[in-house]
């Protein structure tokens, strides 16, 4: 047997012992506060038809995607995102519903990207969706799910920074920018690339005042008192509307106590495209990138033949893993195990052994019986 076959593939580990008692701990102190907000668990495939996560639904690039075909010739492809598997579920089995569905759900994700800096392919993720909730109180009750399950997890040192698309939309109608031109830029803010940005706006010839106010995007982080500042630079009712939202949900997230985690990112933008209007992400230190990614997204569920609004988040576990173990964080993960040794070959030591194991398993300690 060639010994690269005891190693694993580039992008993928294992993850045993201690650690992985560790995870199974995060994950439970996640669950804990999903449920406590009246979240029902659902588990979708491991793989789709490659049309759940097509262009057209805004998902995944498709060259990032993990493609094969069943026997019939169909594409099929390793879920890289949970939503639109919910999305397709909730069109299904709820396509008359229209009282506010909670779904939530915990597995692995799987991206084949060459370029990982440190990245994992496949990934486990936990998250949550609500649908058929429109209003700014969905909005604010999924941003607060998000803040109390980092903080039942140990994490203490985190932010929660919200965009709304709708923003960034309306400034480039006003600014009258082709869709391309749009696009590009999008990309360009979303990765936060001033230089990349300034370059397209001149290339395009893009005027002042929208010239440096989208400029400015690339790099703004508000706060609740300069989001004033935000609408004095637009004239749109689109951008003016999501500011108004803004403002809104502030103040219920006042309510919840948790605005203190909160802060403002108009320049915060998604590589999906399926996001119509609130979008957020959380980080925290010992993670270059954000633990959390969420947001609203109102016209994917019209993809699937469902009209529902719709938002939701997902966690990233193995981040969550890193950022704790960075920061130091004691996890209260008990190991209640103990050891009994029997004398080997001696019978009537074994039953005797065995008894007294028997008696603690069903206690719910975990025993192992090993021969001396």
């Amino acid at each position: 047997m060639s010994k690269r076959l005891l190693h694993t593939p580039e992008g993928v580990r294992d993850i045993y012992g201690k650690e992985y008692a560790r995870k199974l701990y995060i994950e439970k102190k996640l669950h804990e506060i999903i449920k406590s907000y009246g979240y029902e668990d659902i588990q979708t495939p491991t793989f789709e038809y490659f049309d759940v996560f097509s262009k057209e639904i805004g998902t995944t690039p498709s060259k990032e995607l993990y493609k094969f075909f069943d026997k019939e010739g169909n594409t099929l492809v390793l879920r890289p995102d949970f939503t639109p598997s919910i999305a397709r579920c909730a069109a299904k089995y709820f396509l008359e519903e229209l009282v506010p569905i909670r779904f939530s759900y915990n597995g692995n994700t799987f991206t084949n990207t060459t370029n990982l800096q440190g990245k994992l392919k496949e990934v486990t993720q936990m998250g949550a969706e609500l649908i058929n909730a429109p209003g700014v109180e969905a909005d604010a009750e999924m941003i607060s799910l998000v803040i109390e399950a980092l903080k039942n997890t140990g994490l203490t040192r985190f932010q929660i920074s919200i965009g709304e698309v709708d923003y960034f939309k309306g400034l480039c109608e006003e600014a009258g920018l082709d869709e391309d031109t749009e696009l590009e830029l999008r990309s360009c803010i979303s990765g936060k690339n001033y230089f990349a940005a300034q370059e397209l706006l001149a290339e395009r010839k893009v005027a002042e005042p929208y010239h440096s106010i989208l400029l400015k995007l690339a790099d703004m982080f508000e706060t609740r008192e300069s989001l004033k500042e935000a609408k004095a630079m637009v004239k749109n009712p689109r951008s003016l509307a999501a500011i108004a939202h803004l403002e809104k949900l502030y103040d219920v997230l006042k309510l919840y106590g948790v605005e203190e985690y909160v802060s403002f990112d108009l320049g915060m933008l998604s590589k999906y495209h399926y996001y119509t209007g609130v979008i957020f992400k959380a980080y925290t230190y010992g993670v270059g990138d954000a633990v959390v990614k969420g947001g609203r997204y109102d016209n994917l569920l019209h993809q699937f033949g469902k009209e529902a609004s719709a938002i939701g988040f997902v966690i990233v576990v193995d981040d969550i893993m890193e950022a704790l173990s960075r920061q130091k964080v004691e996890l209260a993960v008990v190991e209640n195990k103990q050891t009994i040794v029997y004398k080997a070959g001696d019978n009537q030591d074994f039953a005797e052994k065995l008894k007294e194991t028997k008696a603690l398993r069903s206690q719910g300690i975990s025993v192992e019986l090993i021969p001396n």
